[in-house]
């Protein structure tokens, strides 16, 4: 998905408006479901878990209030304050000297005075235990001074943020209440493209709505909603989602919770396109879990930067398709590096299981808990072989895989390049040692452009050959002759690898 022409709004409404009231009844335990225990949160914490009760046919001749009633009392409004500190705005006359020589500078020191203003929004959150656990969205309460949740009797209880999860965008609250209504947690992993859900929240503050719809798509990956250091594996649905809906319900027609609502694509508009987006039950359980176990979230760490392997990758490294993950650099004493992997790599299988894409790969590391021991399917020089590994833990300040810029054309007309010293390298906050060449200027409308070169970018490889300086770098390129070109690119001290390939 290229966000330059997808405009993504996260669907929380910044409002002045009071909580809207949410309306509903009381919910009995599910047949086929189980208590699930979460031991923390100083008291054990009971989760209910959905059975393995098959799923019968949906008769949409009596529609779905015998869904939808159970559930809407575990559905809450939460609504949000905090201080944020605007800049006043700047009449242009004060900038201009001559002006000054009259009316002086207002402000005294030339700069402008903030304005302290209280900002409210408006959100939706998930009953998940009878003494007031809550999930719902960690940009629902991100930098939050005070948290409120309103019930269906009407009760508005100050809310305590137990944890949150930035990078899945997950948070979990707790009310001081009991007896409270809860959903039924299902298994997001038995969702099929083509279902019939529902989604419940509080849109616009308006009060408690529930719209339908189908599961559009799953496993989106690539959206960057949470920026390049997120973990997403949305469920996309067309099922209406609108600002204040964040952190509401997305439910199967069995009533079981397997998504909790997050994000739309607006273009712009504000409001629902059709393409909504949920953070997976499965993901937002085991965030949950850990939150309350341990009061953070522990994922597991390889210690290796990944790409994608594209069909030019894919050639290039004698792979036999385009899927798996390609290793752009290894950290010095990580565990990928101690299990011996290196640059070139490329994983394909973990414990087994085939990795179709980078996204894949990073996701299911995350989720494997730290000192786990997993087997990796790697295709080195073109042989396959196997490693295994020990997990370590992510270090929350290590900069995070990104996936390199991809693209076409012949060799690199349009790129200028110089020999790298040592000023330059610490400019360019690149280890002691590092050898290459450096990209001073890219024609922006070049074909190197378009694969994501830029000025301060350092080639430390041609088709897996080193080079050192300028004269080995333009050999390389010659040799390459109408042959694709196989990059190794150095920027800001992380590798990844490029493919330009001929016309």
């Amino acid at each position: 998905m290229n966000n330059k022409f997808l405009h993504i709004r996260r669907s929380v409404a910044l409002v002045s408006l009071a909580a809207a009231v949410v309306i509903g009844g009381a919910v009995a335990w599910s047949i086929g479901s189980s208590g699930h225990t979460v031991l923390g949160a100083g008291s054990p914490v009971t989760l209910r878990i959905a059975g393995n009760v098959p799923a019968g046919p949906v008769n949409f001749n009596e529609g779905f209030s015998s869904v939808v009633e159970p559930l809407l009392p575990a559905v809450v409004n939460i609504s949000t304050s905090k201080v944020v500190k605007n800049q006043r705005g700047e009449n242009p006359f004060f900038n201009d000297p001559f002006f000054r020589q009259f009316f002086g500078n207002p402000f005294g020191n030339g700069e402008q005075q903030p304005r302290e203003q209280r900002e409210h929004s408006l959100g939706s959150g998930v009953i998940v235990n009878p003494d007031g656990y809550i999930l719902t969205n960690n940009h629902v309460v991100e930098g939050a001074s005070d948290v409120q949740v309103t019930l269906s009797d009407k009760r508005s209880l100050k809310a305590k943020v137990v944890g949150t999860d930035p990078r899945t965008d997950i948070a979990v609250l707790k009310v001081p209440a009991s007896n409270l209504s809860t959903v039924t947690l299902g298994d997001s992993t038995k969702a099929k493209v083509g279902d019939v859900v529902l989604a419940i929240g509080d849109p616009f503050g308006i009060g408690e709505t529930v719209t339908m719809g189908i599961v559009s798509a799953k496993g989106r990956r690539d959206l960057r909603l949470e920026g390049p250091e997120g973990y997403e594996d949305f469920i996309q649905t067309d099922a209406s989602i609108n600002p204040g809906n964040s952190g509401g319900a997305l439910v199967n027609t069995r009533g079981e919770l397997i998504g909790i609502n997050t994000a739309i694509i607006s273009n712009g508009g504000g409001g629902n396109q059709g393409i909504g987006f949920a953070v997976p039950v499965n993901m937002a359980r085991t965030v949950m879990e850990q939150i309350l176990k341990t009061g953070k979230v522990s994922r597991g760490y390889l210690g290796i930067m990944i790409q994608e392997v594209t069909p030019d990758i894919a050639k290039a490294f004698n792979v036999p398709a385009a899927e798996g993950a390609l290793v752009g650099d290894v950290s010095p004493d990580s565990p990928g590096a101690k299990a011996g992997l290196q640059k070139g790599d490329v994983i394909t299988a973990l414990n087994g299981q085939k990795i179709s894409d980078s996204y894949e790969l990073r996701l299911r590391i995350s989720q494997t808990a730290p000192s786990t021991s997993v087997k990796l399917d790697v295709y080195r020089n073109g042989q396959k072989q196997q490693m295994n590994a020990t997990l370590g833990e992510f270090p929350e300040k290590t900069q995070t895989a990104e996936n390199a810029p991809q693209g076409e054309g012949p060799t690199l007309e349009g790129v200028q390049v110089e020999n790298l010293n040592s000023e330059m390298a610490q400019q360019l906050n690149l280890p002691t040692g590092t050898r290459g060449v450096v990209i001073t200027r890219v024609d922006p409308d070049s074909p190197a452009a378009e694969t994501g070169l830029q000025r301060g970018d350092v080639i430390q490889e041609v088709n897996r050959k080193a080079v050192n300086n300028v004269e080995q770098f333009r050999a390389a390129v010659r040799g390459a002759a109408n042959q694709p070109l196989l990059l190794l690119v150095n920027r800001g001290g992380n590798t990844q690898y490029v493919v330009i390939s001929p016309k």
